[in-house]
């Protein structure tokens, strides 16, 4: 049986952490089998549900490169193939019509609180042998109602968790089908999964209650005989408090991480590792994740998100990967920087010389606009400390110096500025730090040869001229 697995989120805000994991996790299933990895947007929830939210999602995906088989499947544009299920339940006996109202049913869940038991309808409009049914009230629409098994239990098996056993006197019959014919998550959650062929369910516990239910539901519908999914619950991700990851913790949307600078391949290796180990190795690349991630070892209790653990893995895949890697997100980030158009082997060299220096791409666009625009002002805490009485005279023996020079290339560059040291005997850094300022307006750069490689000959040359003008003042 090929495996098939699919993510589905609902479109009420952007894309968070936890069901980046989830939808990791599902992918790596499917393609570690060679199976199918479907998306799925569920949207059912008009009120809450925005176009927006859906595009942050499908942004999210595409960054993270978690490529979906087949058409997105889209739950509003299936009520009519829900209806039809519903139909087929009540012409089975299986679900039946409920006009009891939300007043009623809260007073029979009252009372059921009130003898100890567990709160829930209590069967009024179910249809049973030898039961006399009250005459619907007029005016009133009906809601749709499953008819729950009153006996036995239901069996998950649960891949992360292991067997769960839940007694169906437990469970409500869920409504699944509201008074203005609109269908319910549960519901349609069971149709979906049925019709997508869907054999593998992974997602987050917060959907244990969910899932006798909708087992429940779909044992009606395929027979007991029926093949129902595996189901896999991922434990919940908590801040360093102990508690559910929120906003105060730094849980944002995942596209806020790329606006931090953080790759994505780096923010993958991050989550595969929250609940899931491959022995010691902590730095994985796509291919590797492929090769052992095994839904089966993914532990069972929480994980706790560590900013700073993400940051030193965002350091080790920027360090590690070849330059022309990081040169659609460096544009990207330049672009946000007001830095457009830029050659595709120009963003290579200044990444391949960058990489080493940065903690994320947006610090390596940021320390890269001196590349950009002239020099309009220096920094003063810099020129304060390293531009001294005889530094405009170094300048301008460095400038001679590297003018004449033939090759303009590193090695070459930095050993014209040691010569420069060494013939006016002072230290390296009273020629370099000087050149810094004079090139990019602040004493933080690349290492010199670096810095003056990537300006190249003229740049360097006319940013020297106007820095020894400036201040020869």
């Amino acid at each position: 049986m090929s495996v098939v697995t699919r993510f589905a989120p609902s479109p009420t805000g952007y894309l968070h952490i936890g069901g980046a994991r989830t939808a990791l996790y599902s992918w790596l299933h499917a393609k570690a089998s060679g199976g199918k990895f479907v998306l799925r947007i569920e949207d059912t929830d008009r009120e809450r549900s925005t176009d927006e939210a859906v595009q942050a999602i499908l942004d999210a995906m595409a960054w993270l490169n978690l490529q979906h088989d087949g058409e997105i499947t889209y739950q509003t544009q299936r009520f009519d193939r829900y209806a039809q299920v519903i139909d087929q339940l009540l012409a089975e006996g299986k679900a039946y019509r409920c006009y009891s109202t939300t007043e009623e049913v809260e007073a029979m869940r009252e009372a059921a609180r009130a003898k100890g038991e567990k709160p829930k309808y209590d069967g009024t409009w179910r249809p049973m042998p030898g039961k006399t049914l009250p005459e619907p009230p007029a005016g009133v629409d009906p809601v749709i109602r499953f008819a729950t098994p009153l006996e036995g239990d239901t069996v998950i098996n649960d891949l992360v968790k292991g067997d769960i056993t839940i007694s169906n006197t437990e469970l409500d019959d869920l409504v699944i089908a509201r008074g203005d014919g609109t269908p319910t998550y549960n519901f349609c959650v069971v149709v979906d999964d049925m019709d997508m062929g869907i054999t593998h369910v992974i997602r987050g516990d917060d959907h244990v209650n969910n899932t006798p239910r909708q087992i429940n539901i779909l044992k009606a519908l395929v027979g007991d005989d029926g093949a129902l999914p595996v189901y896999a619950h991922v434990p919940m991700i908590l801040g360093s408090d102990g508690k559910r990851l929120s906003k105060r913790h730094g849980a944002v949307g995942v596209m806020r991480y790329r606006e931090e600078g953080y790759l994505p391949a780096a923010l993958l290796n991050y989550l595969v590792r929250l609940g899931w180990a491959h022995g010691d190795q902590e730095i994985f690349s796509r291919d590797e994740m492929l090769a052992h991630f095994d839904i089966e070892n993914v532990q069972g209790g929480a994980s706790t998100f560590d900013p700073d653990k993400l940051l030193w893995v965002n350091q080790e895949h920027l360090k590690m990967a070849e330059p022309e890697a990081l040169v659609d997100e460096l544009a990207w980030h330049l672009a946000r920087q007001g830095v457009d158009n830029v050659d595709h082997a120009r963003l290579a060299e200044i990444a391949g010389i960058q990489k080493g220096r940065c903690k994320t791409m947006l610090d390596m666009a940021q320390q890269s606009l001196f590349l950009f625009s002239s020099v309009s002002e220096y920094d003063e805490k810099a020129v304060k400390k390293h531009m001294k009485a005889g530094s405009p005279a170094l300048l301008a023996d460095v400038r001679e110096r590297v003018a004449a020079l033939d090759a303009w290339e590193g090695d070459v560059l930095g050993a014209a500025v040691k010569q420069t040291a060494t013939d006016n005997e002072v230290g390296m850094g009273k020629v370099a730090q000087p050149i810094r300022i004079a090139v990019t307006g602040s004493a933080v750069s690349p290492s010199i040869d670096a810095t003056l490689l990537l300006l190249g000959r003229d740049e360097t040359l006319k940013r020297l001229d106007a820095a020894v003008a400036a201040f020869s003042e």
